[in-house]
């Protein structure tokens, strides 16, 4: 009928795409692919150099897709990321980064253990690494263990145990959007941990769900291989963790802060050389 007003989706599926004209229609393909249907995919392009905007036109006839104008340069991911969340209309919200893929039941999973735990506001999945062509690297990583419902300060603090984003990249995660939203969005005070930050940001609100379901693939990539790069990652989770201790008083004790950086320094190495393994692999 003339002027009425659709019904929002269920989800908002979003990718904040940069300089990813060689993967972005393999992974926009695998969103439109799912065997879920009560979605909306909102894509913008932070002004790339490389043809990712044309990519994406090819899809503009899909009614399920809305592409946002260009993001105008700067302003890091932080930028890219607010903003296809903040013109997502979904109840529920998922980032995919435009060179990372999706198994086809993701989103139906997903929305399935937040009908099951009315009072998760996060759920995450385990995923693959992925080389560039796709081939597989690694099988099932993330969630260090976690597995069914917890609570979501239980479920944050057990990340700063382990030195480590256990919960994986954005392509592994759904969580409520009024609740990334109350959180103030995305968080890039620590930019190499956008992802953990604003995850913990957004879990100490509720309930968290970890499937053991493998969701998600991640594309390893040639700039993750820097030693000067791991230093940065390990010296920005020592400072998130000491923010996090002090924003909530008494979810960590300093013995746990410290134990958190030590384990965040090991980590920082031994994904240095798990990037050098997997470079003869490349």
């Amino acid at each position: 009928m003339q002027g009425e007003r659709h019904r929002d989706p269920r989800v908002s599926v979003v990718i904040p795409a940069y300089n990813n004209a060689r993967d972005i229609a393999a992974t926009m393909r695998s969103i439109l692919e799912q065997d879920f249907d009560d979605f909306e995919l909102v894509v913008a392009d932070h002004s790339s150099a490389d043809g990712t905007a044309a990519v994406i036109e090819e899809f503009a006839s899909d009614p399920r897709v809305k592409i946002l104008p260009p993001t105008p340069a700067g302003g890091g991911a932080q930028a890219n990321w607010n903003r296809v969340s903040q013109h997502a209309r979904g109840e529920l919200l998922k980032l995919v980064c435009g060179d990372d893929l999706l198994a086809p039941q993701a989103l139906r999973l997903q929305v399935a253990a937040f009908d099951a735990h009315p009072a998760a506001v996060f759920v995450a999945s385990r995923r693959n690494l992925v080389d560039a062509a796709g081939n597989l690297l690694l099988k099932a990583r993330g969630l260090a263990g976690l597995s069914g419902c917890l609570p979501g300060t239980q479920a944050a603090v057990a990340s700063i145990l382990a030195g480590t984003n256990i919960f994986g990249e954005p392509c592994c995660v759904m969580m409520r959007r009024a609740d990334l939203e109350q959180a103030g969005w995305w968080d890039a005070r620590f930019p190499y941990l956008i992802d953990q930050a604003s995850y913990s940001n957004v879990m100490i609100r509720g309930d968290v769900v970890a499937l053991p379901d493998v969701l998600a693939s991640f594309r390893v990539s040639a700039s993750q291989w820097s030693v000067r790069l791991m230093h940065q990652q390990a010296q920005q989770a020592m400072a998130f963790h000491a923010s996090f201790a002090a924003e909530h008083p008494g979810l960590l004790t300093p013995a746990q802060v410290r134990r958190g950086n030590l384990k965040a320094r090991l980590m920082a190495s031994a994904r240095r050389l798990a990037y050098l393994w997997l470079r003869r692999r490349m």
